[in-house]
C-alpha cells in the first residue's frame, strides 16, 4: 500500500464519486466526528457525490439516505440499497432479495444465531439487530468484551456450515443467506441511480475501506483507499492501493482533503 501522499494530483482532481465505508472508516471508535460529516458535506457541496457502503442495518441506513449528504446508501453488506428522492420526497429501496426470500432467510438465520451464542461464550447479538431487514451480526468488540481471533473464526465458520456467507468488519461478524455482497449492490446503485455502469465510473471513482468485509470493493476499484487501520489486518483477500495516516474518520478527512485540494489547485 503506498502512502496517501502518492496519490497524483491528477488522479485526486478526476474524481468525482466518493463509496466509503462507514464503521472506523468514516467514524472513529464508534462516533460520527464533527469533521468527518464535514468533509462528507464539503465533498457534495464541491460536485462529489459520497454514497456510504456499510454492513449497518436498514433503519440506520433510512436516516442516512434521508438525512446524510449522500446520494445514497448501500445496507447489510449489500442486501440493499435506499435513495432519497428529495424532489418527489420519497425513499427508493431496492433490495437483493425478494419479500418472501427475506422471510425465509430470518428463519434459517435465527437457528444460526442460537447456534453461535451456544458455541461461542462471550458473543452476542448486535446491539442494531432489531434494526436488520436482512442479516444477522455477531458482536464480537462493540458492546462485548473483544472476542479472541479463534472465536471470531470460529463464528464465522458456523455461519459458513450452515451455507450462509459470513463477512468480518472491525466490530461484528455478519451472516445472510444470498449471493450479495457491496460490490454487487454498488453495482446495481450505480445502474439504477447514477445511470452509469460502475465500470464506466472507475477513473473517476474511489472506495474508502478498513476492514475484510471491504475486500470485494478493495479488489475492484482502481483507486481503493484505506485509512490507518487497514493495517491492523495482516490477511485480507485483496488490499487498498493507498492508506491514509489517519485512523478511522481521521483518514476519511483526510482522503477527502487530498480531493478537494486538487479542485482547488489549478
Amino acid at each position: 500500500m503506498q502512502a496517501l501522499s502518492q496519490l497524483p494530483l491528477e488522479v485526486a482532481r478526476s474524481i468525482n464519486y466518493v463509496f466509503a465505508d462507514i464503521d472506523d472508516t468514516i467514524t472513529t471508535e464508534g462516533r460520527l466526528s464533527a469533521a468527518s460529516y464535514s468533509a462528507i458535506e464539503q465533498l457534495s457541496e464541491a460536485g462529489i457525490q459520497v454514497i456510504p457502503v456499510t454492513g449497518r442495518p436498514a433503519g440506520w441506513c433510512d436516516l442516512i439516505a434521508r438525512f446524510w449528504p449522500v446520494a445514497g446508501v448501500v445496507g447489510e453488506n449489500g442486501a440493499f440499497y435506499y435513495a432519497y428522492q428529495h424532489q418527489a420526497r420519497s425513499m427508493l429501496r431496492v433490495f437483493a432479495a425478494t419479500d418472501q426470500e427475506r422471510e425465509q432467510n430470518r428463519i434459517k438465520l435465527a437457528r444460526v444465531r442460537d447456534q453461535i451464542l451456544a458455541e461461542v461464550p462471550g458473543a452476542a447479538v448486535s446491539a442494531d439487530q432489531n434494526f436488520r431487514d436482512t442479516d444477522l451480526a455477531i458482536d464480537f468488540c462493540e458492546d462485548v468484551a473483544p472476542l479472541a481471533d479463534q472465536d471470531v473464526l470460529r463464528i464465522k465458520a458456523i455461519f459458513e456450515a450452515a451455507g450462509a456467507v459470513a463477512k468480518i468488519s472491525s466490530i461484528h461478524v455478519n451472516g445472510w443467506f444470498g449471493e450479495h455482497d457491496k460490490l454487487t449492490m454498488t453495482q446495481r446503485f450505480c445502474r439504477d441511480v447514477l445511470q452509469v455502469e460502475l465500470d464506466d465510473l472507475m477513473d473517476k471513482a474511489i472506495f474508502v475501506g478498513d476492514s475484510p468485509n471491504d475486500a470485494p470493493m478493495f479488489a475492484r476499484f482502481k483507486y481503493a483507499f484505506g485509512v490507518a487501520n487497514v493495517k491492523d489486518f495482516k490477511t485480507m483477500d485483496a488490499f487498498p492501493k493507498w492508506v491514509a495516516e489517519g485512523h478511522g474518520g481521521e483518514g476519511f478527512v483526510e482522503i477527502a482533503q487530498r480531493l478537494l485540494t486538487a479542485r482547488g489547485s489549478s
